[in-house]
Formats: structure tokens, C-alpha cells, sequence
């Protein structure tokens, strides 16, 4: 049973990527979801699609495909960490978000108008909880 569905979503892309795979599984949740489509939307994932009752394991839950991107034969991706934790919560307001890798790299973070990339939270002027970087 795993506890924090993020820190699983992180480690398995960052698996994927170490092993060479197209496209990974993940447990179903709202936020990993949410997340997924952040990591399309800033070029760093190939696609995120829902799960139904055909990936659904025997007993477990319904499974995500997550497909990753490569560039010329190069992972997309190339360090993936996790930042705020359930035991410790990393929040930061607009004007203190981290640069991450020098600015080749983005947050995630979770504000109140969703989850996003550290870009758009510039745009809209706002902060959150830092779920990730991505470099």
C-alpha cells in the first residue's frame, strides 16, 4: 500500500527513464493526474491517459499510462525530485520560488487555482506548495 502517491509517481518516471521504458503505470489519483498534464504541458512527458477497467490490476487500483519523451534517443527528463513531503511542507510565495537548474528546470507547485508549473505561476502572480522540480 503506498501512502504518498506522489513520491511513487516521482520515483517510477525516474525509474522509466533509468530502464529505457516508452511508458509506465501509475496508480490513478486526482493529483497524479493533474501533475502529469503539468509535466505535457511544459514538454518534459510525451502523453497522460486515464486509466479504465482493462489496466485496472487484479484487487488494486485503476492504472494510469504515463508515456515518456525522448530526444533523439535522450530522456526528456533528466532529474526528477520530490519537494514538499507529507511530514514536511515546502511553501513558497511568488516572488521566493526557487530557479531550478540554473532556470533549465521547473516546479510544480500546488496553488489555489491548481496545480502548475513554476511559468505560470509567475504569469498569474502567485504561490504555493512546491511539489516538485523537474530538470
Amino acid at each position: 500500500m503506498v501512502n504518498d502517491h506522489l513520491s511513487d509517481f516521482v520515483t517510477r518516471i525516474r525509474n522509466g527513464y533509468g530502464a529505457g521504458l516508452v511508458q509506465i503505470l501509475v496508480p490513478q489519483t486526482n493529483i497524479i493526474l493533474k501533475v502529469g498534464e503539468t509535466l505535457v504541458r511544459t514538454g518534459y512527458l510525451e502523453s497522460v491517459e486515464k486509466g479504465d477497467k482493462k489496466t485496472k490490476n487484479l484487487k488494486g487500483p485503476v492504472m494510469a499510462t504515463i508515456k515518456l519523451k525522448y530526444n533523439k534517443k535522450k530522456p526528456a527528463v533528466m532529474g526528477i525530485s520530490r519537494v514538499s513531503k507529507p511530514g514536511a511542507r515546502v511553501y513558497t510565495g511568488v516572488k521566493d520560488i526557487p530557479s531550478v537548474w540554473g532556470r533549465l528546470g521547473t516546479n510544480i507547485l500546488s496553488t489555489h487555482k491548481g496545480i502548475m508549473s513554476t511559468k505560470e505561476a509567475r504569469k498569474l502572480n502567485i504561490g504555493g506548495e512546491i511539489i516538485c522540480q523537474v530538470w
